[in-house]
């Protein structure tokens, strides 16, 4: 008889985006008539940028003539785009354009880097943390069942106000270490420093960090690392990932990359060096067809004179929503972090966060749980700047009277 693969079993009920999604249809079902103001997902509202929309028509129409015509693309993705994401996001940090992977999402590499690992691997994750590092790897059976809130078996991070929401390498030995700086939730971001200690413990302990970089557009301090590699001796240690999806609007579009410099390295059981951007090639060439040439097209179009422009005026006017919120909720009296250098505002509610959620919903307000990011994530929300002002301003509004 075909079995199945029982590590699934152990997962929660359900995705903790489902969960509110349902949420949010049981009361739109029992109150049609209110207009919610949603403030929870990380989605865009504003259009992609006019660069890009010129250059995706472009490479359309260059698929309507039988000249320019293009099937099959390289699965890595084209050279055009590689070279132009190495020369601007990581000039003078050693990243070449081989070492770039074109993705339909950030999402989807950083739950399938884990593949390239043996089940036995421990793994390090913060908590709160983006929930798929933890069910990715409870999938692969890195895992035991779920227990007081966490999976046994998986180092957590944890990270809280006590560290002002950024954890230190642990003291015991781990294998595989999930960072993620703009933080997804909290919104806080790690030194030079802070980055440096954990580069030092992959080195120590032939670890690999998988470092998700998606939201580093968003900062604005220019004392703050946008990359891991900014770090010495982090490409030995460090995979990459990065989205056009927040930089430019490309949640619809679909397009990312990761990075994995040719100097990275994991072992065999005997100790014997890998090169992972082999494997990962191998891997990526077997199971993924590549991103349209259209859309790749548009991608390379962010690093025009007048994409840039347009990409920063993007990241600006969800920053400008980002103060907005942060300034109403401290105004109210909740200590807040995030909303600086991210798009994201980690507000301690002084309660249950689902009561919380429930609270705002009622307002017609959509936020996100905490504790649907971990255990350390209780009693806190996420905000998300991601939306129209005009209905962040409402939002706020609506909150002051909710708490009335």
């Amino acid at each position: 008889m075909i079995t199945v693969n029982e590590h699934y079993s152990k997962l929660q009920a359900s995705y903790l985006f489902v969960t509110i999604a349902r949420k949010i249809k049981d009361f739109q079902e029992q109150h049609p008539d209110v207009d919610l103001i949603k403030l929870g997902i990380g989605d865009v509202t504003k259009p992609l940028p006019s660069a890009c929309i010129d250059a995706f028509k472009k490479g359309v129409e260059e698929m309507a003539d039988e000249k320019s015509f293009r099937g099959y693309g390289p699965e890595q993705g084209y050279f055009f785009l590689r070279e132009a994401i190495a020369r601007n996001d990581f000039r003078d940090l050693g990243i070449e354009a081989e070492d770039i992977f074109i993705s339909d999402g950030a999402k989807c590499d950083t739950g399938n880097f884990q593949e390239l690992f043996s089940t036995n691997s421990r793994v390090a994750i913060p908590d709160p943390v983006y929930p798929v590092y933890v069910d990715t790897n409870v999938m692969a059976g890195r895992s035991g069942v779920w227990k007081d809130g966490r999976y046994e078996g998986l180092h957590y991070l944890e990270a809280n106000s006590e560290n002002a929401f950024i954890p230190a390498p642990p003291n015991e030995k781990v294998d595989l270490i999930y960072l993620c700086f703009p933080n997804n939730p909290t919104g806080q971001v790690a030194t030079h420093d802070q980055l440096a200690q954990w580069v030092e413990y992959a080195r120590e302990n032939k670890a690999l960090i998988l470092f998700d970089a998606a939201y580093e557009t968003f900062i604005r301090d220019n004392s703050l690392p946008r990359s891991i590699y900014e770090i010495p001796g982090a490409r030995e240690v460090a995979v990459e990932f990065r989205s056009f999806s927040k930089t430019a609007g490309f949640t619809g579009t679909r397009c990312a990359f990761t990075v994995v410099p040719r100097e990275c390295r994991a072992y065999t059981s005997d100790g014997e060096a890998v090169n992972l951007q082999s494997m990962w090639n191998r891997r990526h060439s077997t199971k993924f067809n590549g991103v349209s040439y259209p859309v790749q097209r548009a991608a390379e179009a962010v690093y025009s004179p007048e994409g840039k422009k347009q990409v920063r005026e993007l990241s600006d006017y969800y920053l400008g929503n980002a103060a907005i919120i942060r300034k109403n909720m401290e105004a109210l009296g909740f200590t807040c972090i995030g909303g600086e250098n991210s798009p994201y505002i980690w507000v301690d509610g002084r309660r249950d966060s689902w009561d919380f959620f429930d609270l705002l919903l009622s307002a017609g307000v959509v936020v996100t749980p905490g504790s649907g990011f971990g255990r350390c994530g209780e009693g806190y929300i996420r905000i998300s700047a991601f939306n129209d002002r005009e209905k962040v301003l409402a939002a706020m509004e609506r909150i002051k009277s909710s708490l009335a």
